[in-house]
């Protein structure tokens, strides 16, 4: 097994005024050959978006694209005609394939809206565009790791990804040990919304920290009362 650490406070920071955005990886103008991405995890952007404000319709090709609603509402528009609100308790997936262009705002004039958007390289190139919205409810997720994004999408119950990989999301209220077990020579990623998350070693993830874990094969995580994080099985 092999692990690194990402602090919360090592990430690339940008301030636009309307967008707060913490990059886990590189992105827009901020490059490092060594941090190009993790597995098939190509970004993962923690973004705070002001009231009223957004990103308007922009381009994506070959990737796969899920956003996760933290706090607030998210309204999104897509050239395929699609046009959705987002809450927590929600998984947005957008297969961009051959091309498609979409819009992410935020639906409020008053609140804040926080997300996580992460990108996926495609296990194949040029498929049609899709998207899909998957409603998995806030109290599925209370003191389990619930799959809510994966390849093997009808068997789970999830959405649907073009790539080898099963992403979790879990809420502890009140602190729960769990055991991971992965395949042969699998890929771990662990990110920490909120709380702590602890491994046998006594090595501690903060809030926002993340672990880019090889060949984790079997491993106990220990999450501390009022922890969410995020765990994704990669190949």
């Amino acid at each position: 097994m092999k692990r690194s650490i990402q602090r919360a406070g090592d990430r690339y920071h940008n301030n636009h005024g309307w967008l707060k955005t913490y990059f886990s990886f590189s992105f827009a103008d901020y490059y490092d050959p060594e941090n190009m991405h993790f597995s098939e995890l190509r970004v993962l952007n923690d973004d705070y978006i002001a009231p009223g404000t957004g990103f308007g319709l922009h381009p994506h090709k070959n990737m796969e694209i899920v956003t996760v609603v933290l706090k607030g509402e998210l309204e999104h528009k897509d050239s395929t005609g699609n046009r959705e609100i987002i809450v927590p308790g929600q998984i947005q997936r957008m297969s961009a394939g051959t091309g498609i262009y979409h819009g992410e705002a935020n639906a409020s004039s008053s609140e804040p809206l926080e997300l996580l958007q992460l990108w996926f390289m495609p296990e194949r190139l040029g498929i049609d565009p899709s998207y899909e919205t998957h409603t998995y409810g806030l109290e599925s997720i209370q003191n389990r790791l619930l799959p809510v994004v994966s390849n093997h999408a009808e068997e789970l119950g999830t959405a649907h990804i073009h790539q080898d990989m099963t992403m979790y999301l879990g809420q502890f209220p009140v602190g729960e040990e769990v055991t991971i077990e992965q395949r042969p020579n699998r890929s771990l990623y662990v990110f920490v919304m909120e709380g702590e998350v602890g491994f046998e070693d006594g090595e501690v993830l903060h809030r926002r920290d993340a672990a880019r874990i090889e060949n984790a094969g079997s491993m106990k995580l220990h999450f501390k009362p009022g922890t969410h994080v995020m765990v994704i099985d990669l190949p």
